[in-house]
């Protein structure tokens, strides 16, 4: 086989059978259906969060998966590294998990800055960090998915860390797959648009702004957290094996109006 062939798919490109995937914030949301979705798609999931994700697990036996619960704040993003480093060999890595704190930029606080800087941009880097070196180690390939936002593209009001460390987040997800990309290990991103999750409840019960919101939106709906969960399976099967770099917006045509 010549330097410019590679192997044929084979088997279902969709499937990722005895793979060990971790997904952080997986007790809720896009997290829980991040978690789920892999498991459908034939990997053991570890839900790892600083909250309970025992309903994770839950949810994921009662499809006809296997996963298990996994103890991880990243609040202290170094010592959320040498957690990571407990949970044995991996193939893919969702850096799901994120903080926001809403203030005026001329008000906002030095704590707060750091607080979400730490868990969304520096807890990513460390858990990539820790990931690929077990990866490159065992020789092996590996997945990372990073959840980005419209805010990686955008800037926002009231929320100046989130959107520091959301376009930090896309810019990182590029750099580690230019460097690990021949090491075997795919990096991207999925930013999630305006999804209906505990997140958004304050905005979609205010008829204005769900209004105005909605009203931007071409697909005239707020999205699900499985539209998200179908993006990042995705990118972590081999049907996209030659997919690095990337930053996938799921957002119902919201940056496209």
């Amino acid at each position: 086989m010549s330097g410019s062939e590679v192997a044929p798919l084979l088997g279902d490109p969709f499937r990722i059978d005895g793979l060990r995937a971790l997904v952080t914030g997986a007790n809720t949301g896009i997290g829980q259906a991040i978690a789920v979705g892999l498991s459908e798609r034939g990997a053991h999931v570890l839900g790892a969060g600083r909250s309970s994700c025992d309903e994770t697990v839950a949810m994921i036996e009662a499809a006809g998966g296997t996963g298990e619960a996994f103890a991880l704040d990243l609040a202290d993003p170094e010592a959320g590294a040498a957690r990571l480093a407990e949970a044995g060999d991996l193939d893919i890595l969702v850096n799901n998990a994120g903080i926001i704190r809403r203030a005026d930029s001329v008000d906002y606080t030095a704590a707060d800055w750091d607080d979400v800087m730490d868990v969304n941009l520096k807890a990513v880097f460390l858990l990539s960090q820790v990931f690929a070196r077990g990866v490159i180690a065992r020789g092996a390939p590996g997945r990372i998915v990073n959840i980005a936002s419209l805010l990686s593209f955008q800037g926002g009001i009231r929320v100046p860390a989130y959107t520091a460390s959301k376009h930090g987040v896309a810019g990182l997800t590029k750099i580690l797959a230019n460097e690990w990309a021949a090491k075997g290990i795919n990096v991207n991103a999925v930013a999630p648009g305006y999804i209906a999750t505990n997140n958004t409840e304050a905005l979609r019960d205010d008829p204005k702004r769900s209004a105005e919101i909605l009203g931007r939106i071409p697909a005239g709906r707020w999205g699900d957290p499985a539209d998200i969960a179908g993006a990042v399976a995705f990118l972590c099967t081999p049907a996209s094996r030659y997919v690095t770099g990337a930053v996938l917006n799921v957002d119902g045509g919201w940056l496209a109006r």
